[in-house]
């Protein structure tokens, strides 16, 4: 497993005007409503040489239809999770151990209905909720769950 690289990931909380976060079902885990893991923020891969910046803006666009939003923060550091040992060689595609993620916060500068989530032809989530902050670790899969942490205490300040 040490052999193989972390995927370069981006990840956003998007915070609305009364300071709560979106989370989103994963569309593959329809049945785990209250399991953790079922509900997750927006992230996804990087491309190569792609600023992270743009990258979490493209992001969001592509999984939740808009990116009609503001960077409030930059987490400081890039935030890593390795993937447990039965999902190696499987999840990621095979390739990664775990990924690195840059994380930001956002202020969504729309209305709920620009959320849109049967825009890409494969979506990977199948609903969406506003959520407190404090929420967030668990919902997270237990080898992401110190990374919700760490964005829980650094973004406090936006939480409503």
């Amino acid at each position: 497993m040490s052999d193989l690289p972390y995927r370069p990931n981006v990840g956003a909380l998007l915070f609305n005007p009364a300071g709560l976060v979106l989370v989103a079902r994963r569309a593959d885990l329809p049945n785990a409503e209250g399991a953790a893991g079922g509900w997750q923020l927006p992230q996804g891969g990087m491309d190569e040489g792609e600023d992270p910046k743009v990258a979490v803006f493209r992001e969001m666009k592509e999984e939740i239809g808009t990116d009609n939003a503001e960077i409030l923060a930059e987490h400081p550091e890039w935030l890593h999770y390795d993937l447990p040992a039965q999902l190696i060689g499987k999840a990621l595609g095979g390739k990664y151990r775990g990924q690195t993620q840059k994380w930001y916060a956002l202020r969504f500068l729309g209305q709920d209905a620009e959320i849109r989530l049967d825009l890409d032809p494969h979506p990977e989530f199948d609903a969406w909720r506003w959520a407190r902050l404090s929420e967030l670790p668990a919902l997270a899969v237990p080898f992401k769950r110190e990374i919700y942490v760490a964005l829980v205490k650094e973004f406090a300040r936006f939480a409503g």
